[in-house]
């Protein structure tokens, strides 16, 4: 029975109630909005490495502070020193860009091999354009390549503006990760108290799964294409190919993308075919084809090691959330498709076990 006494629904106040919540939620996230990509790479790195911190703690007698700056130490060295070396790399690039272009004159070309011509579709286009080129006098073919050297030059310039802010992305995310190490255990517990106050048992085994989720991207993603990058890069450097460390940069980021090594590698061949260098081009063509298909057989092992989920679904994470949220949409897409296939595993197997007794007393 209710209270007489008691007042009746204020609708006013709740509409302010919401209104207030909403502003605060509005105003956290516009204070926060500089640490947000921070946070959200930061909780990557913790939830992907946080094994290997155990272990490292383990191994240094349980001393906690010093597992925490060994592994803040590592992230720096694996994150801050590559971005640097990259950064110089380009900057150097642009800064003797016309030099190199110059140089171009004294490369001597040939014509393209025989095999050329016959590869299915494009081979006798790819030829006759081969031809071409080759037939051009040195200073024509400088000419010809310097438009598409200065659009590229203008493009990595016009992106040098965001350098600063990126080196202190990285920076924010390394102090993140180094906060998230030494409480990640409080930081943790409070996750799965959350998940549990919001869906009870299966909201906990939810927040379980996103983290195998995020840790089996990383293993299978990030690894496979570090490892690719490394196998092009190796044979960019045997084989002579200029500017290997930019190529072999590029070449990560493309595997990140799950686009592969192709993009460079057979570039890289066609070139040294046509500068008169066939050996070498037949090793870097071996390299090529091992590096571009490893993947196919260590990135389902690996990710399948991190966590048990359909590849097709961490694909289809890895690919929509990459063109969804840009890069940090590799971790954030498989996580929110691992979340949405529990619970949709969840609720049909919840039904099915409520609808079974009743079919079995029939």
């Amino acid at each position: 029975m209710s209270d007489k006494n008691s007042p009746p629904h204020d609708l006013t106040h709740t509409i302010l109630s919401v209104l207030f919540i909403g502003i605060l939620i509005v105003s956290s996230f516009w204070v926060m909005r500089l640490f947000l990509m921070p946070l959200i790479w930061a909780a990557v790195i913790v939830i992907a490495t946080w094994p290997a911190f155990e272990k490292l703690e383990a191994r240094l007698g349980g001393r906690h502070g010093l597992a925490v700056a060994a592994m803040a130490a590592a992230i720096l060295l694996i994150i801050i020193v590559p971005i640097t070396l990259a950064v110089v790399t380009i900057t150097g690039y642009i800064g003797d860009m016309s030099a190199r272009v110059n140089s171009l004159s004294t490369l001597s070309q040939s014509a393209p091999p025989d095999w050329v011509s016959r590869i299915p579709l494009a081979g006798e286009k790819v030829a006759a354009r081969w031809r071409a080129i080759a037939a051009l006098s040195a200073e024509d073919r400088a000419a010809a390549i310097a438009p598409y050297v200065k659009t590229a030059a203008q493009w990595f310039l016009a992106k040098a503006g965001s350098i600063g802010m990126t080196m202190l992305n990285f920076f924010l995310t390394v102090i993140i990760a180094t906060v998230l190490y030494a409480n990640g255990m409080t930081a943790r517990e409070g996750i799965l108290a959350f998940a549990r106050r919001l869906a009870g048992r299966r909201g906990e085994d939810v927040a379980i799964l996103a983290a195998k989720a995020v840790r089996g991207v990383v293993l299978g993603v990030v690894l496979t294409a570090l490892i690719q990058a490394a196998l092009g890069g190796a044979g960019l450097f045997l084989t002579g190919v200029p500017a290997t460390a930019l190529l072999t940069a590029v070449m990560l980021m493309l595997c990140l993308a799950q686009l592969g090594p192709f993009l460079v590698l057979v570039p890289a061949v066609v070139w040294l075919y046509w500068s008169g260098h066939p050996v070498t081009g037949t090793v870097l063509l071996v390299i090529t084809v091992v590096a571009g298909t490893i993947d196919n057989v260590v990135r389902p092992f690996l990710i399948r090691k991190g966590a048990d989920l359909p590849l097709l679904l961490i694909f289809a994470g890895v690919i929509g959330g990459l063109i969804a949220f840009g890069v940090v949409g590799l971790f954030i897409g498989p996580m929110v498709l691992a979340v949405t296939y529990m619970l949709l595993k969840e609720w049909v197997a919840f039904g099915t076990s409520e609808e079974t007794p009743g079919a079995i007393a029939e």
